[in-house]
């Protein structure tokens, strides 16, 4: 039967390379049975010593790396930080643009807000798949040539001192992202619809008669509010006479919602030949008020919230 010995050995040397397996095979067994020797020399029983010097030099695969002269690593330092940082700027910029892209024929081929779920789907995809080719390409270089002549670091690589932020660059992605969609919406709910007449044609929410004035007033104070956001990031803390414009730009687009709703001018009529349930006129001036109530609350809110960040980062 094999000793313990004999086992370590073989588990070492196959994955050495083969031409120096026997030279690395006489080597550590020398120094493997010296070192039982001395501590049996100390009285220890040898069974005993043989197990704590196996343990000692640890696990064999590590122990052939050092032989072998072999990294036990997919990327290492010397190309670490280029390869995070490319993979940083790659993923920054390629997802997000495949996934507009996606959502834009889909919506071209008139799936409406379906089309963002491929959208998502598409740009995860994408992320993944950099991600994978990017650290297989640096996993490959790294093995090809292990001490490469990188660019020596420099002080004027240092960046500038961050400045405190109260406005964050996710919450205003988010907020422009928010009213991107609503801005978008309004032009696509004329053409594509959750309501179809007996023909399958489309019936839009909105009244079409409204494009007349009001939705593309609508549209325009949405836009408004998208430069807003941008600028208020830009200064980077809320301040009165922003919360001035913000105030303006809600009552802007709440006051006509609230008022058309509640002149039973916002819905489309037509809606009712569908919706047998808006046929009533109770019906559609409840509806009217609970739609100018949100929009209401949605203005009281924001304001109550803008108040308070104002005068917090305002002392």
């Amino acid at each position: 039967m094999s000793t313990l010995t004999d086992r370590y050995l073989a588990a070492t040397l196959r994955s050495v390379p083969a031409e120096r397996r026997d030279e690395i095979a006489t080597e550590l067994r020398a120094s493997i049975e010296d070192m039982i020797e001395d501590r049996s020399g100390g009285g220890q029983h040898t069974a005993t010593a043989e197990r704590e010097v196996l343990t000692e030099l640890g696990n064999p695969d590590l122990l052939a790396s050092r032989y072998a002269d072999r990294r036990l690593q997919l990327i290492g330092p010397a190309y670490y930080l280029v390869w995070l940082r490319l993979l940083k700027l790659l993923l920054s910029f390629i997802p997000a643009i495949v996934g507009t892209v996606v959502v834009a024929v889909e919506v071209a081929q008139g799936d409406g807000f379906g089309a963002i779920g491929p959208g998502i789907v598409a740009a995860m995809q994408v992320a993944v798949q950099i991600a994978f080719w990017l650290t297989l390409t640096f996993a490959v270089i790294e093995r090809a040539q292990p001490d490469p002549t990188m660019p020596g670091w420099t002080v004027d690589q240092l960046p500038d001192v961050p400045t405190h932020r109260d406005v964050s660059l996710a919450e205003t992605v988010a907020t422009v992202a928010m009213l991107a969609l609503a801005i978008g919406y309004l032009p696509l709910q004329h053409f594509q619809s959750w309501v179809h007449d007996t023909d399958g044609g489309n019936i839009p929410i909105l009244a079409p008669a409204l494009w007349a004035f009001w939705l593309p007033a609508l549209i325009v104070v949405l836009a408004a509010s998208v430069v807003f956001e941008i600028v208020k990031y830009r200064i980077g803390r809320w301040n009165w006479p922003l919360f001035g414009v913000k105030g303006l730009l809600d009552v802007a687009f709440a006051v006509p919602v609230a008022w058309l709703a509640l002149s039973d001018r916002l819905l489309n009529p037509a809606l009712a030949d569908r919706l047998t349930w808006l046929a009533d006129q109770d019906n559609r001036d409840t509806l009217g008020v609970i739609i100018a109530l949100s929009a209401a609350g949605v203005v009281v809110w924001g304001l109550i919230d803008s108040a308070l960040k104002t005068r917090r980062q305002t002392r």
